[in-house]
């Protein structure tokens, strides 16, 4: 018996294989299909069976439906852009970006409309300052809001980081952190191309830390987006330093100042020993930041060259990825993909039956079965 044929659009196959980047060998190989075939139905010589086009799209991440248009649908951008190099904007943002974002914004979506029928009150914060702000007072706020004073070395950064991340969510801002789409190991987020991003809002701001980052570099990227929620503004960022936009200028300071205040950091600079790694260490200590937190608050106060921090930030990123471990706990990465503080909220509403165990599961992204282990994880 003859399989029916799918009668898609050649170009439409063309545009979804260009979407995400593929040639013709590697689109064949993730449809499970031989390149030969893949080629005869971009050029309409040949037609898949509804199970092949069915793969195609799963595997070029885009709607089934896509590959039967007459032309490309417009996807407007989601979030604005505000990554640049060299001062120009970068190229479109790639599917895994846009699908990580999508799956923030429904997720915002759904807590904004938990927090209306709750009848909390807006957050006072958010955009509570313009670029055209002082630098050291947007960092004093965050400060005050947070409930931190300028760190003396007491903490690991790691530790530093932790608690910085359950106050920006116990003051009502959602911090999600994620390395890869959804649960699919294969669709890794490109550091390369974006570190975070912010979306503002008055009721259920949302900062996301591309965790495929090395992991000192990550309290740089999470203070850098909790500045942009302090000035009102959403976007797509890399948090780099050879960045000109204002607002991403102006973000990196704030990040910079609260992490290691500028008065304080060029006296114990000056001070300190002149070897450069001595120095490195010995002002982690003091701000019980990273390394690699030091390397750019000096990078941004003129006190090392580009060059110098580049090459020590690939060589920090090239160690993570080789001492990257596979796996680890699920339940755990779960809440920190999804925010702690959401997912609680999706969990009680489950488990107060109003909401149903399979839209929770499609919410947290996690198996209806599960949700009850996961709950016991987050110790609601």
């Amino acid at each position: 018996m003859a399989h029916p044929t799918a009668h898609i659009n050649p170009a439409m196959l063309r545009w979804a294989r260009s979407r995400v980047g593929f040639d013709v060998l590697e689109a064949a190989l993730a449809a499970g299909v031989k390149p030969e075939q893949f080629a005869r139905w971009e050029t309409g010589e040949g037609l898949p069976t509804f199970r092949q086009a069915q793969n195609v799209a799963q595997a070029l991440h885009a709607p089934f439906g896509f590959l039967f248009l007459q032309e490309a649908p417009v996807e407007p951008p989601l979030l604005p852009d505000l990554r640049t190099v060299g001062g120009a904007p970068v190229d479109r943002p790639s599917v895994n970006l846009i699908d990580a974002v999508k799956a923030t914004l429904q997720r915002q979506a759904w807590f904004i409309e938990y927090l209306q029928e709750q009848g909390v009150q807006p957050l006072p914060f958010v955009g509570r300052f313009t670029v055209a702000a002082s630098v050291k007072a947007v960092a004093a706020d965050i400060r005050a809001v947070l409930g931190f004073e300028i760190e003396q070395g007491q903490r690991q950064w790691d530790e530093y980081q932790r608690e910085l991340i359950q106050a920006a969510e116990r003051t009502g801002i959602l911090v999600m952190r994620s390395g890869i789409v959804g649960n699919n190991t294969r669709r890794k987020l490109d550091v390369s191309e974006f570190r975070g991003f912010a979306i503002s809002h008055a009721l259920a701001p949302v900062v996301f830390v591309n965790s495929a980052d090395a992991p000192t570099a990550r309290l740089f990227t999470l203070m850098h987006e909790l500045a942009h929620i302090w000035i009102g503004s959403s976007g797509i960022s890399n948090v780099s330093p050879d960045n000109s936009r204002r607002e991403e200028v102006f973000c990196n300071a704030v990040a910079g100042e609260f992490l290691a205040p500028s008065d304080t950091f060029m006296a114990l600079w000056n001070a300190s020993a002149q070897e450069v790694p001595v120095r490195l260490s010995e002002l982690a200590r003091r701000f019980h930041v990273s390394t690699m937190v030091v390397m750019r608050r000096a990078l941004d106060l003129g006190l090392l060259t580009r060059d110098t921090y580049n090459e020590f930030y690939l060589a920090e990123l090239q160690r993570y990825r080789q001492a990257e471990k596979q796996g680890g706990s699920f339940y755990r990465n779960a809440g920190s993909k999804n925010s702690m503080r959401f997912a609680k909220a999706v969990v009680a509403e489950a488990f107060s039956g109003r909401m149903l165990l399979r839209d929770a599961g499609k919410l947290l992204g996690i198996q209806p079965a599960k949700i009850r282990t996961f709950a016991e994880q987050l110790g609601t």
